[in-house]
């Protein structure tokens, strides 16, 4: 079943508090409590990407908990969601891959404070998270505006370097490079777009990078060579590791995207499915330079234009 015919399923929203809901593409809902506080509740969990269990928890804490770092909010409590092979798998494997968890959110000040398992053929972890957000300071992924300068806050490239993980074929400095980068939170990242008046912004995720901006629903320039990727991407890239996700995303980038005669390794690139990515932000051009000084980490990608079309630039 497709997403839109999932979300079709859903009853109308008509409780006025609901402020985001799933029907928007964001990040995570957004509830108002009262006039000057709302809640902000995702949830994301995932089989295992890397051989280390406890990198495994790490990643999928971080993951989750940047989807309310996406909406410029602060995570409060966490809960944990497993599903894990019992008769199968050492239950010392389960409690490193809790422990890794339960560290990462500890780093962001976030307590875990229950959760639910359940006997599954494969693990799967995650995170439902819940923050808080004045309720007129929701950031959300449809306020870009022409002019407006597309920051990134991370590299690109772990959906190839899972893929070639998986298949024995991924140098140990790359992916010890993608399990720092996946594990990185990005609560700094969250704060300094804050502080510069960001318009609009989403996390890298599934959809990869072309995916989450084609749903800012605005025209946008990416400049190719200003992406970063994970140093030796490209020569996976080359050997074709891109999971299936990739692919999908770039079949659905047809007709959506003006190329600029970008060789399809490179568009793949663009689309390659992320887990526990950087912060997608759209930043006035005014305090584009405020936002660069006080996220030396972030890089500077492309524009907001006015036009309504996705053109990348080799």
């Amino acid at each position: 079943m497709e997403l839109g015919q999932v979300l079709e399923a859903l009853p109308p929203l008509t409780d006025p508090n609901v402020l985001v809901g799933a029907g928007t593409g964001d990040d995570a809902a957004v509830y108002r409590i009262a006039p000057d506080r709302a809640l902000v509740a995702t949830v994301d969990f995932f089989t295992p990407i890397v051989d280390d269990p406890h990198a495994y928890g790490a990643i999928a804490a971080a993951n989750s908990l940047s989807d309310v770092y996406a909406m410029g909010a602060t995570p409060l409590f966490a809960l944990s969601i497993l599903g894990f092979p019992r008769d199968r798998l050492d239950t010392g494997m389960l409690a490193r891959i809790v422990a890794g968890g339960a560290a990462k959110l500890a780093e962001a000040g976030v307590p875990v404070v229950g959760g639910h398992s359940v006997d599954d053929t494969e693990p799967k972890f995650g995170y439902a998270i819940t923050g808080e957000v004045h309720p007129d300071r929701v950031v959300t992924g449809h306020g870009a505006r022409p002019g407006d300068v597309l920051f990134l806050s991370k590299p690109l490239g772990t959906g190839l370097v899972a893929t070639a993980i998986k298949r024995g074929l991924c140098p140990e400095a790359l992916a010890a490079a993608a399990v720092e980068s996946m594990t990185q939170l990005n609560r700094e990242a969250s704060l300094a777009m804050l502080a510069a008046g960001v318009t609009a912004a989403t996390d890298v995720t599934g959809f990869g990078l072309l995916g989450h901006l084609r749903n800012f629903g605005v025209g946008a320039e990416i400049e190719a060579g200003a992406v970063p990727y994970l140093e030796g991407v490209r020569e996976l890239a080359a050997r074709d590791l891109f999971p299936a996700g990739s692919h999908r995303n770039h079949a659905s980038l047809a007709g959506a995207v003006d190329w600029g005669g970008l060789p399809e390794v490179e568009q793949l690139l663009l689309a390659d499915a992320q887990t526990s990515g950087g912060l997608l932000m759209a930043i006035p051009p005014a305090s584009a330079a405020a936002f660069q000084a006080s996220c030396p980490a972030a890089t500077r990608i492309g524009k907001v234009t006015g036009d309504g079309r996705l053109r990348v630039r080799p």
